[in-house]
């Protein structure tokens, strides 16, 4: 995504992507990867899982009976397909989101290039999905509670709740149901060993939480929204310690305060992280940001403005995208 507004700086992802690698190659590759796992997956037992071995896991829909070694995995959102591959498992299909024109931009091309597309995030194609033969699906109620019934006549489906605020509860149920438990403990270590990197580098605890950081996301078709704290990139801001506008504390539910485009000086801070889901055009982006309460906010005076990319920030909804969003704070803040 390309901006040009004034007072506007558009942050650099080649380092940080080199921290997403890391957590998402630290416990698995493609050379140890085929047909939707790795050869060297284990049962919890230690040892090697046979075909027709099954493991019962304990999911908010009940008790789901699933494969020892899944082989043939289906993920339905972007959450599950970051997690997946974040543990080192490329499934065999994959659903897109409903603006995108292929998967995440962040995620490795080459570990998409095999992964068939069975729909997007609103209607998953199940005629796509049974010919894919899947031995195990991984999605979410808030998506497709009521295809549930649908998808479990296919193959073990294991669902989390939701996928925004609690995504590493969510990224250890999948990898309890992809059995890649050890894989997980270790790059929740990581992520966690990162952020105090990253605290470190905006000068300490005591600077974090002095600095003021607000998230606008323009919605094409929909209203602006301020983001709160319980959704997915408030909680990295959370872990990070930074402070947030009061205004967020309005939020139902601590998700949003939505706003017209003629109340975007409402997400004013001492930084502004903004995006936009679906074209800048009609999301409303493009007129606000430059217009004239936009630039009568304090963080664009002092420059402290930057665009991200909204698959990585509110896509993503995992450990590889949240270790390219620690470096892009990073990028912003400390310099």
């Amino acid at each position: 995504m390309t901006r040009t507004h004034r007072a506007t700086r558009a942050l650099t992802t080649g380092a940080a992507l080199l921290t997403g690698a890391l957590l998402l190659t630290a416990c698995g590759s493609d050379d140890d990867t085929e047909n939707g796992t790795a050869e060297d997956a284990t049962t919890p037992e230690g040892e090697v899982g046979e075909v027709g071995e099954t493991r019962t896991i304990d999911t908010v829909m009940g008790p789901v009976e699933v494969p020892a070694d899944p082989r043939r995995v289906i993920v339905l959102d972007t959450a599950e397909l970051d997690s997946a591959l974040t543990l080192g498992v490329t499934p065999i299909g994959s659903v897109r989101a409903d603006v995108a024109t292929g998967f995440p931009f962040y995620l490795p091309e080459e570990r998409l290039t095999d992964v068939e597309n069975v729909g997007n995030i609103a209607a998953p194609n199940l005629e796509a999905i049974i010919e894919l033969e899947p031995d195990l699906i991984i999605g979410n109620m808030a998506r497709d509670a009521d295809r549930y019934d649908e998808l479990s006549a296919i193959a073990p489906t294991v669902f989390g709740e939701n996928p925004g605020g609690p995504w590493k509860e969510n990224f250890l149920l999948h990898a309890e149901a992809l059995n890649r438990q050890e894989e997980a403990a270790a790059i929740v270590e990581d992520y966690e060993e990162r952020v105090d990197e990253v605290v470190e580098a905006l000068g300490g605890a005591e600077e974090a939480a002095d600095t003021e950081v607000s998230v606008i996301r323009f919605i094409e078709g929909g209203d602006t929204r301020l983001y709160g704290r319980e959704n997915y990139i408030g909680t990295i801001l959370e872990d990070l310690g930074l402070g947030r506008p009061a205004i967020v504390d309005e939020a139902p539910d601590g998700f949003a305060v939505e706003i017209s485009p003629e109340q975007v000086d409402l997400g004013d801070g001492d930084v502004i992280f903004y995006t936009s889901y679906g074209s800048a055009e009609n999301s409303g982006e493009s007129a606000a940001v430059g217009g004239a309460l936009w630039e009568g906010m304090d963080a664009v005076r002092e420059n402290r403005v930057f665009a991200v990319e909204d698959e990585l920030w509110f896509q993503g909804i995992g450990y590889t995208a949240a270790g390219i969003i620690l470096g892009e704070i990073e990028e912003a803040l400390a310099s």
